[in-house]
């Protein structure tokens, strides 16, 4: 009988390519995401003024900052956590190491599990849509009509696309396991070819011992006439 994870597995993915070669291009995506997201923070660290992430209190009518420094640290040090688990598993599938996998597929189950509380909450909670379209600012395009549609289309809404964001995580979610399966499967069969191979070294034994030929008799001697 074939177990679910087998009747799932396959070695190729999107655009008809290698599991290996989706991880590698997923990783290196990643990346450049959260390469470009620390640039903007340490630029925006280093000169705050000019990219004005700190708001005043009679900016926002309340007592609290919207971005502080101790905020924006936190944020670069999870992008630059963030590059190192996506080169880890980049590494990892180019160099076939399985190990190297698991931290960026851990991740990729985290995020899924925190878009699916999303879609749980909106579901419980349908009042916070409009809660938080309230929130935006005044300059948010299309707000005014957001907030005049009905509660249960903008539910509808938000549903469909967080639906379809999880659809599309969940493949990338089995490509990577797929990948890591493939390189773990690899580095088995490679270990248990060497170990078969030394194993009969060992204990065949050499081929002149195990084949033994029996001497040739001498052949008889010319006797002239």
């Amino acid at each position: 009988m074939i177990s679910p994870w087998d009747r799932w597995y396959t070695t190729s993915c999107c655009l008809c390519c290698h599991v290996r070669t989706g991880t590698i291009i997923l990783g290196i995506w990643y990346m450049l995401i959260n390469a470009v997201v620390l640039l903007i923070l340490l630029t925006a660290l280093n000169d705050p003024v000019q990219y004005h992430y700190h708001l005043t209190s009679s900016e926002l009518g309340t007592d609290l900052d919207v971005m502080d420094d101790a905020n924006m640290c936190i944020a670069a040090a999870i992008s630059l956590l963030m590059i190192l688990i996506c080169g880890m598993a980049t590494y990892g599938a180019y160099k076939q190491h399985a190990a190297w996998i698991i931290p960026f597929f851990c991740y990729q189950i985290f995020d899924f599990a925190l878009n699916t509380l999303v879609a749980i909450s909106v579901v419980v909670y349908p009042n916070t849509i409009q809660d938080y379209l309230q929130q935006l600012p005044g300059t948010f395009p299309y707000k005014e009509d957001l907030m005049s549609t009905n509660n249960m289309c903008l539910v509808l809404a938000v549903l469909l696309f967080v639906g379809c964001i999880l659809a599309f995580k969940a493949y990338l979610i089995a490509c990577v396991w797929n990948c890591y399966r493939y390189v773990s499967g690899r580095s088995t069969t490679e270990v248990l070819v060497y170990v078969t191979t030394n194993d009969t070294t060992v204990l065949l034994p050499p081929y002149e011992e195990a084949v033994a030929i029996p001497p040739k008799d001498p052949p008889p001697q010319y006797i002239s006439a």
